[in-house]
C-alpha cells in the first residue's frame, strides 16, 4: 500500500511538472504574442506619425538674386531705441551698408547654405537712436540699392503704446497674409510694431521664405518685427535642427542667443518682453527657465509679457506641452507676468486665472493663429473664450495702469474677444475685466 501511495505521489508530482511546464509555455506564448502585438502597434503608430515627426519636404534648387531683397526691420539689443536691418543679396559676401538719414553704416555679412541653394545675409546694427524721430534708409550691396524706407522711433521711457500680435501664419504660396496684415495695420494705425508667435513661414524652404516676405512686404520694412521660433521653423529629425537662416533673418538672436537657445528680451516703454524657444528638448528648456527667471526677477517694468510658440495651457488637452508648462508656468505666476502670447494650435483661446475669491486676475494666457489651417481642439472648461474656426490677430494697448487686448477676425476685422488688465496701485493684485463672451 505504501508503494502504491508512493507511486501516486510521484505521478502527482509528474503531472504538476507537466502542468507547470504547460503554464510556463503558455505564459511565454502570451508574453511573446503581447510583445509582438505591442511592437506591431508601435511600428504602425510610428508609420502613421512618420510624416509628422520626421518628414521634410524637398527644397527646390534656387539662386539668390544679386540685388538687395527681403529687407527686415527689427529691434536690436534690449533697448527700444535700437534697430537692426537685415537683407539678402547674392551668394557671396560683398561690400554692403545701410544708408540711414544720409549716413553710411557698414553691414556684416554671412553666407548661409541650405539644402538646395545659398545666399548672403547682411545685418546693420543701429544703436542709440534719437527718440521720437523719423529715419529714412535704404540698403546697398555692391552699389546695388533697395528702395528707400522710413521708420519712426518712440519717446524715451514710459509711454502708452500699441502693438499687433499674430500667431502662426504659415501661408500657402500666393496666400492672403499680406492682404490681412495690411488691412489690420490700416485699421489700427497706432500700431508701433508687430510680434509673431512662431511658424511665420510654412517650412524652412526658400520658396516659403519668399512667400513670408511677400506676406509682410511694406510692413516689416517700416515697423519693427519680432518673431519667436515655431516647430515649422525647424528641420525635423530625431533631434530637430533650426537653420542658421532663421537667426540671420531675425538678427536680434545673433547677439542674444544663450546656450544655443533663441531667446531675447526687450524693454519697450513701461513693458518688458521675453521671447522663448519652446521647441527645444528638456535640457535646453531648463536653461531657458534659468534665463527667464534671472531676467524677469530683475525687471523693473510695470508690465511683463511672455511670447512663446507652444501654449503652456493647451487647447488640445491638459496633458499637452507638459515640459513647457513645468519649466515656465511657475515663473509666469510667481514673478507677475501679466500676459502670455502663444500660437501653435491653430485656434483661438483665452484663459484668465481666478484668485481664491473667484475674481479674474493675471496672468492672462492667449492662443491665436492667422493660418489657413484649423486644428481640432479639446479645451475643456479652462478657457473663457474659444474660437474654433477662422483666423485672428490681436492688438495690445499698453498704458500706465491698463493693458487692453482685443482679438479680431482677419476676414472682416470684427471684434471677437477683449480683456483689460488693471493695476491700480503698486503691489496690489491686478484685476481683469473680460469683454465679449
Amino acid at each position: 500500500m505504501l508503494q502504491s501511495y508512493g507511486l501516486f505521489i510521484g505521478f502527482s508530482i509528474y503531472l504538476q511538472k507537466i502542468h507547470n511546464m504547460a503554464k510556463s509555455k503558455l505564459r511565454r506564448k502570451i508574453g511573446c504574442s503581447t510583445a509582438l502585438f505591442l511592437l506591431i502597434a508601435a511600428a504602425a503608430f510610428i508609420a502613421m506619425r512618420w510624416h509628422v515627426w520626421f518628414y521634410n519636404p524637398e527644397e527646390e534648387p534656387y539662386h539668390t538674386p544679386n540685388v538687395p531683397q527681403r529687407v527686415l526691420l527689427t529691434f536690436g539689443n534690449e533697448d527700444e531705441l535700437s534697430r537692426n536691418i537685415s537683407w539678402q543679396c547674392g551668394e557671396e559676401v560683398q561690400d554692403s551698408w545701410a544708408e540711414v538719414n544720409g549716413k553710411r553704416i557698414k553691414a556684416t555679412g554671412e553666407v548661409f547654405k541650405s539644402r538646395a541653394g545659398k545666399g548672403a545675409y547682411y545685418v546693420v546694427r543701429l544703436r542709440n537712436l534719437a527718440p521720437d524721430s523719423t529715419y529714412r534708409y535704404r540698403v546697398v550691396t555692391a552699389n546695388k540699392a533697395s528702395e528707400y524706407y522710413t521708420f519712426t522711433t518712440q519717446a524715451k521711457g514710459a509711454h502708452p503704446f500699441e502693438f499687433l500680435f499674430v500667431g502662426d501664419v504659415q501661408d500657402t504660396i500666393g496666400g492672403k497674409a499680406n492682404q490681412y496684415l495690411r488691412e489690420a495695420i490700416s485699421k489700427h494705425p497706432k500700431t508701433e510694431f508687430l510680434i509673431s508667435g512662431g511658424d511665420l513661414t510654412e517650412r524652412p524652404i526658400d520658396k516659403y521664405w519668399g512667400e513670408t516676405f511677400r506676406g509682410i512686404d511694406s510692413i516689416a520694412q517700416t515697423m519693427p518685427m519680432l518673431c519667436v521660433t515655431g516647430n515649422h521653423d525647424y528641420l525635423k529629425g530625431v533631434i530637430n535642427q533650426l537653420e542658421r537662416r532663421f537667426t540671420l533673418i531675425f538678427s536680434y538672436f545673433l547677439d542674444s542667443k544663450i546656450w544655443d537657445n533663441q531667446v531675447y528680451t526687450l524693454r519697450y516703454g513701461d513693458a518688458q518682453f521675453f521671447l522663448l524657444d519652446s521647441n527645444r528638448e528638456l535640457p535646453h528648456l531648463l536653461t531657458q527657465r534659468f534665463w527667464l527667471e534671472w531676467h524677469v526677477s530683475r525687471s523693473k517694468a510695470r508690465w511683463k509679457i511672455l511670447v512663446l510658440h507652444h501654449p503652456l495651457h493647451s487647447l488640445k488637452g491638459s496633458i499637452n506641452n507638459l515640459f513647457q508648462r513645468w519649466c515656465f508656468d511657475g515663473i509666469v505666476r510667481d514673478y507677475g507676468i501679466d500676459l502670455v502670447l502663444q500660437g501653435h494650435e491653430h485656434a483661438y483661446g483665452r484663459m484668465t486665472v481666478k484668485n481664491d475669491n473667484g475674481t479674474a486676475t493675471t496672468p492672462v494666457y492667449t492662443v491665436s493663429h492667422c493660418s489657413p489651417k484649423n486644428y481640432k481642439i479639446n479645451p475643456g472648461d479652462r478657457f473663457d473664450r474659444i474660437g474654433r474656426e477662422g483666423r485672428y490677430y490681436q492688438t495690445i494697448s499698453v498704458g500706465k495702469d491698463t493693458l487692453a487686448m482685443s482679438a479680431y477676425s482677419v476676414y472682416d476685422h470684427s471684434l471677437f474677444d477683449s480683456v483689460m488688465i488693471i493695476k491700480k496701485t503698486e503691489g496690489s493684485a491686478p484685476s481683469v475685466i473680460e469683454g465679449i463672451r
